[in-house]
């Protein structure tokens, strides 16, 4: 198994796109990093997962 798939994706299988925000409602990735996914390093990865975190705790910022 490669180093890659050991950082599992953030997706929880709600994959509506918040109209305002552009975020996942689900998983608070943008449509880009959606798709870019695959293609991102490890650092990537981690960079992202810590951004979802924060984007996860203010998400009562906004409603769907």
């Amino acid at each position: 198994m490669s180093n890659r798939q050991s950082i599992v994706t953030p997706c929880v299988l709600v994959c509506v796109i918040h109209p305002s925000t552009g975020l996942c409602l689900g998983c608070y990735r943008t449509e880009e990093e959606i798709e870019r996914w695959r293609s991102y390093s490890d650092a990537q990865r981690r960079g992202l997962m810590k951004a979802l975190r924060q984007r996860e705790k203010n998400a009562g910022e906004f409603t769907a």
